[in-house]
């Protein structure tokens, strides 16, 4: 069988610039936004492969969306890491799975100076009016709305006592919510809410050792924020002594001592009300989260071993026969008053970037999440809804079809949970080029398309901003 994903893997280099796209079928009218998807742009740097799918060089994509008229517009971030690799040739700080160019002791330099990667490749944050791209890194590239073109740079750990934040934030009624990493003998994890046009106001630290968990997101109830301690991280012991050798984060990246936990924070006074031990997992995203009488339910996408990260190398993915990292949609129930948590799966995966209608239910008993699943090769093969409580589930897909992140958009009054549509970017490896897919959120069928000019690269995470109510919709 032929391989249609290996496509979705390679670097685009072609930007367009506010070019109307057609349509086919029909977008409903009452959508009147910009969508913003982040994602590799670049595999390459200079005449080196990069190795891992986290190291492209990024790439924003944009659509101003009033109904049937699509604009759109692509553009690769213009980093540091950005400049210096187009400009010098070389990677300029260490990426996630490729060590920086240079001596090893200027790797090692750079290892303990703790300079970062600026590389923002994760997804979009709307903060105080400006829009930024974002990565797990102290450093926000802030970009212009409509040309995609950056205009300035922001610590975002400023006024916290951190080396980063992470790429995925919470919004709950205007207040952000984050965590922010600190690095050193002992590392931390700080809780922070920030109000509108305020600094960040820490919450609470999370303190581990040397070889922490790596946290990617986490979940907020109406009282509770619940940060996953996964079996999995970077042994920072290893990584420093690796990386004159031109060893990176991906080799430093092992199982961890201990018994994996779910840390139940209290949201106003910042106190610990539980650490739920759990089997081993991994979680990279969380759908949703909800309290039920003495019980917090989370639901996620979690991984049981490491290949969660090992597994995501470019050369796996653009295999004919990958090893793609197996992530099942589970539910565990965190008991407040001891015990240990329940684990239940809701869709047997491969599957990831699960969503909600998250304006309307995040922190709260639900109906509905949406993911990408993937049939066979590396990229998603079908966009699948499912109703956590009774597992019924329904899937949309298409032959030669590679749908991204199902980013739920919802109708203006609209009155059940999943009165909406979802938004798709996706790559038609029959056209060879991508599109952009419009499905009806209630009953999985196409609603419209919006072809490109072009083909690229499987891309993370999106935000739709609304024309006149830029609220958050995922996490």
């Amino acid at each position: 069988m032929t391989n249609t994903w290996h496509s979705g893997l390679e670097s685009q280099r072609e930007e367009v610039s506010d070019e109307r796209l057609p349509v086919a079928g029909s977008f409903p009218s009452w959508l009147d936004g910009t969508l913003f998807v982040n994602g590799p742009g670049v595999f390459e740097v200079g005449d080196r492969r990069l190795n891992h799918w986290f190291d492209a060089l990024a790439m924003l994509r944009g659509f101003r969306i009033n109904g049937n008229t699509i604009r759109y517009t692509n553009r690769l971030v213009r980093s540091e890491d950005f400049r210096v690799a187009s400009e010098e040739g070389r990677v300029r700080r260490q990426l996630p799975g490729t060590p920086a160019d240079g001596s090893a002791l200027r790797r090692l330099y750079l290892g303990l100076a703790g300079d970062f990667q600026d590389n923002p490749s994760i997804g979009v944050l709307h903060l105080e009016g400006s829009v930024y791209a974002v990565t797990e890194s102290p450093i926000g590239i802030e970009i212009d709305p409509q040309t995609l073109q950056t205009v300035g740079r922001r610590d975002l750990s400023t006024g916290l006592e951190a080396d980063a934040t992470l790429g995925h934030t919470h919004v709950d009624e205007g207040v952000q919510w984050g965590l922010a990493p600190s690095f050193g003998r002992k590392v931390a994890y700080t809780l922070f809410r920030r109000e509108p046009d305020e600094p960040p106001e820490a919450v609470t630290r999370l303190w581990f050792g040397s070889h922490p968990p790596y946290i990617h997101a986490f979940a907020l109830t109406e009282r509770y924020a619940v940060v996953p301690e996964g079996s999995f991280g970077v042994d920072f012991r290893a990584l420093l002594s690796g990386i004159p050798r031109g060893r990176t984060f991906l080799d430093a990246f092992r199982r961890r001592d201990g018994t994996p936990r779910f840390h139940v924070i209290d949201r106003e006074t910042g106190a610990r009300t539980a650490a739920v031990g759990a089997e081993p997992f991994f979680v990279f995203h969380v759908a949703n989260a909800f309290e039920l009488d003495d019980t917090i339910v989370v639901d996620c996408v979690a991984y049981d071993d490491i290949r969660a990260i090992t597994g995501l190398t470019v050369d796996n993915l653009r295999s004919d026969d990958p090893a793609v990292p197996r992530g099942d949609f589970v539910r565990y129930r965190l008991p407040l008053n001891g015990g240990r948590a329940e684990r239940e799966t809701l869709y047997p995966g491969p599957a990831e970037f699960p969503t909600i209608n998250y304006t309307a239910v995040n922190g709260r008993a639900y109906d509905y999440a949406y993911l990408a699943s993937i049939d066979r090769g590396s990229l998603p093969t079908a966009i699948a809804k499912v109703r956590p409580d009774t597992r019924e589930t329904h899937r949309w897909s298409r032959a030669g079809v590679h749908p991204g992140e199902p980013l739920f958009v919802p109708a203006p009054n609209g009155g059940d949970e999943d009165d909406g549509v979802l938004l798709s970017l996706a790559l038609d490896s029959n056209a060879d080029r991508s599109v952009l897919l419009c499905l009806d959120a209630t009953t999985l069928t196409e609603r419209g398309r919006a072809p490109l000019p072009h083909r690229l690269p499987a891309g993370f995470h999106g935000q739709f901003y609304d024309a006149t109510d830029p609220r958050r919709l995922m996490q």
